[in-house]
């Protein structure tokens, strides 16, 4: 005998487990896993909003410019080399940052008149995915830029030049403007500097409001904050034993995307049983701690993040518009987040030397590209340096990254540009082209900002980083 629902209805089915479904330990911890793997970017992201929310006005934290929520502040230089509450920084831009909140208002972005200058604005939503056009590879006009939520409706304002719609309420704002390693460009770049803000509707005056970044006033570090990990990383943004907690939140602020319906329904049931049951809820703790050890953790390093290329090179061929592709958005957002869209920038990261081997400042290295073969962009390219935990170790020389913004870069007499990569200082006729590494292990990226299709569609790889001789 068959069930039936009706006399002449199909079965419809039920999203996730019916209400009240017995749950067992191991099917939570299933669950609870994919979860944290899904969830893991957007928990990262609603930290940082939280912590944005107490900042009372644009300042400066530690060598970060801050600014309350829907407000963006700017550097005026490079960042900082002691920098640790964002992993994997460079020196080839002059950044800022700004936290959207758009379930309080929608948000002014100024985009100043950029001149010849290469500019672009990140501007993502929760899943880390960017979801506007605004930087010199598309055009984008000087003007005003509303950035509105999922839930906006309205007319464009008098004076606005065109509207951004966000997937959701919560997302950031980074710009990132070129700047030539020369005191003339850092006294040039100021002007436009000024003019980079961000704002609620309710402060907009159709003018181009300006703020000299320069003067910021300081803010005293809290003492319960964490600006870094135990072990010299990155800022904990992420913690295991309130992960679940903020899932809740991130379920009900973050749309789902189409197909992702009975995602949610998987999520929320093992939540909710959770919530009633103490085994099941010591079963998530267990599975985020796990997790984040043993499915987090792997991400951070390069040689796991992206498809693999020519000579141990790895790279993202979709940074920024990851969509479900749920592996990808987690290992970024573990070790390099905050990536461009894949249009507007490509990152290629180096663990390895030509023969397998991990990078080690107790060798000498060099990278080598052939004439005419340096990264092909429309931008700017550069070679950064790391240590194991991605960030910047000091050096004699305080060169953290070469490329095009190093004007005291020598060719080699066929038009082949050599860099040494090496711990030691080499000799006199190679400063100019010297990356200072660390005493020990190290990791390296390549950023090509405004790639050409060859490089975007993977034509084009680096070569091959060469293990000295003796």
């Amino acid at each position: 005998m068959t069930a039936t629902i009706g006399t002449n209805s199909p079965m419809t089915p039920v999203p996730g487990p019916v209400p009240g479904t017995i749950m067992t330990p191991g099917y939570a911890k299933a669950v609870a896993q994919m979860a944290y793997a899904w969830g893991w970017p957007m928990v990262n992201i609603q930290s940082r909003r939280l912590m944005y929310a107490q900042v009372p006005m644009k300042s400066t934290l530690g060598p970060l410019p801050v600014a309350p929520l829907n407000e963006l502040a700017m550097l005026a230089d490079y960042v900082d080399p002691n920098i640790r509450i964002v992993a994997h920084p460079n020196q080839d831009v002059v950044y800022g940052f700004g936290v959207l909140a758009l379930d309080k208002e929608p948000v002014v972005v100024q985009i100043p008149d950029f001149g010849a200058r290469f500019w672009m604005y990140e501007i993502a939503d929760q899943r880390t995915d960017s979801f506007a056009r605004a930087a010199k590879i598309y055009g984008t006009k000087p003007g005003f830029y509303l950035v509105v939520g999922p839930g906006w409706k309205g007319e464009k304002p008098e004076g606005i030049t065109d509207i951004f719609h966000s997937p959701t309420n919560t997302g950031v704002v980074i710009p990132r403007v070129f700047m030539e390693d020369t005191a003339e460009d850092r006294a040039a770049i100021q002007p436009v500097l000024n003019q980079i803000m961000m704002y609620p509707l309710s402060k907009f005056t159709g003018a181009m409001q300006s703020v000299d970044w320069k003067k910021l006033p300081a803010l005293p570090m809290p003492k319960t904050t964490e600006t870094s990990a135990e072990d010299g990383g990155e800022t904990p943004w992420v913690k295991p034993d309130t992960f679940f907690k903020q899932l809740e939140q991130v379920l009900d602020d973050v749309p789902p995307l189409p197909g992702e319906e009975a995602l949610y329904s998987q999520f929320r049931a093992v939540l909710e049983a959770a919530s009633s049951d103490a085994t099941i809820a010591e079963a998530l703790q267990e599975t985020a701690r796990e997790s984040e050890k043993q499915l987090v953790a792997p991400l951070f390093h390069f040689s796991n993040v992206g498809v693999k290329v020519a000579h141990n090179w790895t790279r993202p061929f979709n940074n920024a518009a990851f969509g479900t592709d749920y592996l990808t958005r987690l290992a970024i957002a573990k070790s390099n987040i905050f990536t461009n869209h894949v249009q507007e920038t490509t990152y290629l990261y180096q663990y390895k030397d030509e023969n397998g081997a991990r990078l080690d400042g107790r060798n000498t290295y060099t990278l080598t590209f052939p004439p005419g073969q340096t990264a092909p962009v429309t931008g700017f390219w550069s070679l950064t340096m790391y240590n194991q935990k991605h960030f910047f170790v000091p050096n004699e020389i305080k060169r953290y990254s070469t490329g095009t913004k190093n004007k005291a870069l020598q060719f080699n007499p066929d038009d082949s540009l050599t860099i040494y990569i090496q711990h030691k200082r080499p000799a006199a006729e190679k400063i100019s082209n010297w990356l200072p590494a660390p005493e020990g292990e190290f990791a390296m990226t390549i950023r090509a900002y405004g790639p050409r299709e060859e490089l975007i569609q993977g034509d084009w790889s680096p070569p091959p980083v060469k293990i000295g001789k003796g």
